[in-house]
């Protein structure tokens, strides 16, 4: 009877998860304020039984701890390298029992290491400045590769003599430099912008997208922290999307190694003179799937091309959200989508679509999942400059919204001075918002009549129709939502919003 039960419940656990997996939603928590100028990248940190969040962009690096319902809670910020930046390919990681944060200052050419204080702060503890030897300049990229004997990080970037440089970590956080490549017409090391390291009996590889070279290469990482090429895999014009190869993350899913990678596309770019390959080719944007064989070459597998239902243009970050059961949950941030994908990548390598959320902002590198006790999250930041914000999502099982809009209710008060001129005008702007962001279906707006006397003064109700959740997103984060909030704020004595969902 025993037997019979465990194995029933091991059935349902099963279907639980093919259930969940191929239906899961993004439901925003929370969002901050930054003291960047911008969100350039996000990373994350465990550290003891707390959880923390650090937020580079241009000027600063902003540290918040994060909890388990998905708040996040502003504990200090701290000025880059000759306030420059943005702090790019920003990871964090223990070291011998000392946990650092390696950043990439992009204009500072530098890398800097932080050392992660008890209540999750930092303090800079090291410097390394760029040499004719390295490849430091407008570095971007970041990777810590642990070996049997030390621990060793990875810089690359898109400087005018681009190439791949391992530095040893020594343990105050130093780095020591011990070998640089520079890129050939073989290597696909201009331009490194996402990196990933698989370790696969008893062997590390570490794998590089060149995003001015359009395709992805592979390196053997040895103890001592040399390393050398094992192969390259260029762009085509029919079955490879490698045109600006962006975001690179992996996954082992049974006995099968992926590595998983991204591209912005160089014909969204409009920036004179940045792109060096002019001649290129749309035929479209994909994320690619390539499988590694026994020598840690990669091997093209699987692609999963956009389409008028998923959100892929323009991908920028790539996330490994949860694996279970031999698939894994994948999170795609685009820059030109405005958006976050959820995908699912099968044990035989097959990628496929589950639903995404239009985030209302465009990502920029600037998405990382991070996951407290049973609860996965995603956290996002946008490259707008009018933005200077950062989000959380908690991933969980799709809600069913078939045949209902959403409700978004605002109730305002206003500041004793504010003058009946003022408030026409504040009034005025929020309805103007209708003809400015097509999202938002209808507004019905009126003055509190109520005579029970619990209205805690407030005097005026904006009552805001949504279709679904994008487009919530999209009016939260739109520049004129924005402008009505700087532009009303002073006389603003008090708001109140609740949101609910009904049926049309």
């Amino acid at each position: 009877m025993k037997k019979a039960i465990f194995i029933l419940a091991l059935f349902l656990s099963h279907v639980c998860f093919a259930q969940t997996s191929d239906d899961l939603m993004l439901y925003r928590k929370d969002f901050k304020n930054i003291s960047a100028q911008n969100t350039v990248t996000v990373t994350s940190y465990k550290k003891g039984s707390s959880d923390y969040v650090y937020v580079g962009g241009f000027g600063n690096i902003d540290v918040y701890s994060l909890d388990k319902e998905g708040m996040l809670t502003p504990i200090s910020n701290h000025e880059l390298y000759k306030q420059k930046g943005p702090a790019r390919g920003m990871v964090a990681d223990n070291i011998n029992g000392t946990d650092f944060l390696f950043v990439a200052n992009k204009y500072g050419n530098v890398i800097e290491t932080f050392k992660i204080l008890d209540n999750g702060s930092i303090e800079r503890v090291a410097l390394v400045e760029d040499t004719e030897d390295t490849h430091l300049a407008v570095a971007i990229t970041l990777q810590v590769v642990h070996m049997k004997n030390a621990s060793y990080l990875f810089v690359g970037g898109l400087e005018d003599t681009p190439g791949l440089s391992c530095f040893k970590i020594q343990d105050d956080g130093k780095l020591t430099h011990v070998q640089s490549m520079k890129d050939d017409d073989k290597l696909h090391t201009d331009g490194i912008i996402g990196m990933y390291v698989h370790k696969i009996k008893g062997k590390t590889f570490l794998y590089t997208s060149g995003f001015q070279d359009n395709g992805v290469s592979s390196f053997r990482i040895y103890d001592d922290g040399t390393f050398k090429n094992v192969n390259n895999i260029s762009d085509n014009t029919k079955d490879r999307f490698l045109t600006g190869a962006y975001p690179v993350t992996g996954v082992t899913l049974g006995d099968n190694n992926y590595v998983i990678v991204g591209h912005r596309h160089h014909k969204y770019y409009k920036r004179s003179g940045f792109i060096k390959k002019t001649d290129f080719v749309y035929h479209g944007d994909a994320v690619s799937v390539f499988k590694v064989n026994k020598k840690g070459a990669l091997v093209p597998h699987s692609i999963l091309k956009d389409d008028e239902n998923t959100k892929l243009q323009g991908q920028t970050r790539i996330e490994v959200v949860s694996v279970d059961n031999n698939e894994a949950v994948i999170a795609v941030g685009t820059r030109d989508d405005e958006a976050i994908q959820l995908c699912k990548l099968s044990e035989a390598g097959v990628l496929t679509p589950i639903n995404y959320l239009e985030t209302g902002f465009s990502i920029y590198y600037g998405l990382r999942s991070h996951k407290i006790e049973d609860t996965n999250f995603l956290i996002a930041g946008s490259f707008r400059f009018d933005f200077g914000k950062v989000a959380t999502y908690r991933v969980a099982p799709k809600i069913e919204r078939e045949g209902k809009v959403l409700r978004h209710i605002v109730n305002l008060k206003y500041k004793e001075e504010a003058s009946q001129k003022q408030i026409d005008e504040a009034v005025n702007i929020f309805l103007e918002l209708k003809n400015k962001i097509p999202e938002i279906a209808d507004i019905e707006w009126g003055v509190n009549d109520s005579t029970e006397g619990h209205s805690d003064g407030f005097t005026h109700c904006f009552t805001l129709t949504f279709n679904d959740e994008h487009a919530r997103e999209i009016y939260l984060f739109h520049k004129a939502h924005l402008d009505l909030i700087s532009k009303v704020g002073p006389i603003i004595g008090g708001v109140l919003v609740m949101d609910y969902w009904t049926k049309k």
